[in-house]
C-alpha cells in the first residue's frame, strides 16, 4: 500500500478504481488540490480554488475528503482552533508545529521526534504519533523577538 500512496494523482485515482470507487470530476479536483497545496489545507480553501483550480461546492469537498480519508489516502489534522486541515498520506509523513504567538505552522519529520516519543513512552507506556494534533510552542522568530525585547520596568 505505501508504494501506491502519494506517488502521483493518477496512481491514487487507479487505487480508488481498484477499490470500486468512481473517480468523479469533483473527486479529481480534490486530489489535484491536495497535490497542488504546499501543506495542509482546509475544505474551504479547496472549495475556493487552490492554485488556479476552479471553485467547488464545499459540501462536495467535505464528502470527498471523508471518503479519501476512509480509504487511507488522506488524513486530517487540527492546527489549533478552526476547521480541520487535510493532506495526502505519504512516505514523507511530517508532524505539525504551531506557534502559539504568531500562528506560524512548520513541520518536522517524525524521525526528528524519536527522542520526544521515547520520553513519553518510557514513563507512560503510550505510543505517540504527533499526527492528528500539532505540537504547540513558540517558533524561533518569536523566541528571538522575545529575547531581544528590552525588559520593561527593570532598572
Amino acid at each position: 500500500m505505501d508504494e501506491l500512496v502519494q506517488s502521483d494523482r493518477e496512481t491514487l485515482e487507479e487505487v480508488l478504481r481498484m477499490r470500486g470507487h468512481r473517480v468523479s470530476v469533483a473527486r479529481r479536483l480534490v486530489l489535484m488540490a491536495l497535490f497542488a497545496a504546499e501543506g495542509p489545507v482546509t475544505a474551504e480553501q479547496i472549495a475556493a480554488g487552490v492554485d488556479g483550480l476552479p471553485p467547488s461546492d464545499v459540501t462536495s469537498i467535505y464528502r470527498n475528503l471523508e471518503m479519501l480519508e476512509q480509504q487511507g489516502l488522506v488524513y486530517h489534522l487540527h492546527l489549533g482552533y478552526g476547521p480541520r486541515h487535510y493532506r495526502l498520506v505519504g512516505p514523507d509523513e511530517r508532524c505539525s508545529l504551531v506557534c502559539e504567538r504568531c500562528q506560524r505552522v512548520d513541520t518536522a519529520a517524525f524521525s526528528d521526534l524519536d527522542d520526544a516519543r521515547a520520553a513519553i513512552s518510557g514513563p507512560t507506556g503510550y505510543r505517540t504519533n504527533f499526527m492528528h494534533y500539532p505540537i504547540v510552542g513558540v517558533c524561533p522568530a518569536c523566541t528571538a523577538r522575545e529575547s531581544t525585547a528590552s525588559p520593561q520596568g527593570s532598572e
